[in-house]
C-alpha cells in the first residue's frame, strides 16, 4: 500500500485527505491512500518518515512551508525561487521539494483577473504570500506587503489610506484569518473603501466564503476563494508522486 499525505498544524480545515481519497475511489486507483499527519514542530519530520516506510509523497501547509526547507535532499526552481515549498516527493528516503501553489494560484487567479488589476495588496509574509509574489511579478502585476506591524518591506493595517484602497484593486489574504472554525475572524481592513473595482482573492476555502470575502461582496467587488487553486495543486501534487 503506497501511502500519501499531508503535515502541518492544526489540520481541521484539510482538504487534501477527502479529495484524494475521493479521487482513488473514483478513478478506482488502488492500493493508495492518504492520511493527515498533525505536526506541530517541523522537528518531528524525521521521525515521522521513519515510522512510515511507504510513504511516497507530502503535501506541507501551514507553518511549515518555510521550515520545511532544511530537509529537502533537492528542490525544483520554483522553490528555489519562492523559498517556499508545499509538495514533496519522497525517493529512497529523500525529500525533493517542489511548490505547486504557484500554478495552482496562477491558474484560479486569471478566472476573474481583469486588466484593471495593475496593483495588488498581499495579506500576510508567509510560506503562502512567496507563491502569490512569485506569480504577480510574473504577469507584471506591482504589489505590496500588508501585516500587523510595519516594516521596511509592508505595511501595516493601520497604514491603509483611502488612496492606497484606491490604487490596490486586487487584495489577496493568505493569512489563515477566518478559516474554519474561526470563521468570525477577517484581515483588519478598512472595507468600507472597498469598491465594484475590487478583487478579493481568499486562499482560504473552508468555509466557502470566509468574511474577508463576505465583507468585499458587500461592497461590490469580486470575490473568490481558494478552493480551485488546492485543486489545480493536488493534481500537480499527483503527477509529481507518479512522474
Amino acid at each position: 500500500m503506497l501511502l500519501f499525505g499531508l503535515i502541518g498544524y492544526p489540520l481541521s480545515h484539510s482538504f487534501s485527505k477527502n479529495y484524494f481519497t475521493e479521487k482513488f475511489k473514483k478513478e478506482g486507483i488502488e492500493n493508495c491512500r492518504y492520511e493527515n499527519f498533525p505536526l506541530a514542530d517541523i522537528q518531528e519530520l524525521p521521525k515521522l518518515l521513519a515510522d512510515n516506510p511507504d510513504l511516497r509523497g507530502l503535501n506541507v501547509t501551514i507553518p511549515h512551508k518555510e521550515t520545511v526547507l532544511q530537509y529537502l535532499s533537492d528542490k525544483d526552481e520554483l522553490v528555489k525561487q519562492t523559498r517556499a515549498c508545499n509538495c514533496m516527493k519522497i525517493v529512497d528516503g529523500k525529500l525533493i521539494g517542489y511548490n505547486t501553489d504557484v500554478t495552482g494560484f496562477e491558474r484560479s487567479l486569471r478566472h476573474k483577473l481583469d486588466p484593471s488589476h495593475k496593483t495588488a495588496l498581499i495579506l500576510g509574509t508567509g510560506g503562502a504570500a512567496k507563491a502569490v509574489e512569485f506569480v504577480l511579478r510574473k504577469i507584471g502585476i506591482h504589489y505590496g506587503y500588508v501585516s500587523r506591524y510595519p516594516s521596511l518591506k509592508n505595511l501595516s493595517y493601520e497604514q491603509l489610506t483611502p488612496e492606497v484602497m484606491e490604487k490596490n484593486t486586487l487584495i489577496i489574504n493568505t493569512t489563515p484569518l477566518g478559516m474554519y472554525p474561526k470563521v468570525a475572524e477577517a484581515p483588519p481592513l478598512p472595507y468600507h473603501l472597498l469598491t465594484r473595482r475590487h478583487f478579493l482573492f481568499d486562499l482560504v476555502y473552508n468555509p466557502e466564503k470566509t468574511l474577508f470575502l463576505k465583507k468585499g461582496e458587500e461592497q461590490g467587488a469580486a470575490i473568490q476563494n481558494g478552493y480551485d487553486m488546492l485543486v489545480y495543486q493536488a493534481e500537480d501534487s499527483w503527477r509529481i508522486w507518479n512522474q
